[in-house]
């Protein structure tokens, strides 16, 4: 079961709000490549504010996550993509439920 998470927003500069999406989407397949994140979610808030919510079993899985590849490209296109510096909070998951 998974116990903490991570909600990272992110507000695009004008104009690089497709860009961003584009980013995100593409962040998909680097997730799926994360063996420690078994929930990943990119989002779209409204017109320039966007979010990747994520969820892991345990501490070491979203430390793991904050030090990987998304992190890494994300902190690598902030100065192009981002207005101000992402967001990123550190949550506890108190309930979950999975559909498939």
């Amino acid at each position: 079961m998974v116990k903490v998470a991570l909600f990272v927003r992110l507000q695009a500069k004008p104009g690089k709000e497709a860009a961003l999406k584009e980013f995100l989407a593409a962040g998909l397949s680097m997730a799926e490549d994360e063996a420690t994140t078994p929930i990943w979610f990119a989002l779209q808030l409204g017109p320039s504010t966007f979010a990747i919510f994520d969820a892991f079993k345990d501490e070491a899985g979203r430390q793991a996550h904050l030090t990987g590849s998304i992190a890494q490209a994300l902190m690598a296109n902030a100065p192009e993509l981002l207005a101000e510096p992402p967001s990123i909070e550190k949550v506890d998951v108190l309930g979950l439920k999975n559909v498939a």
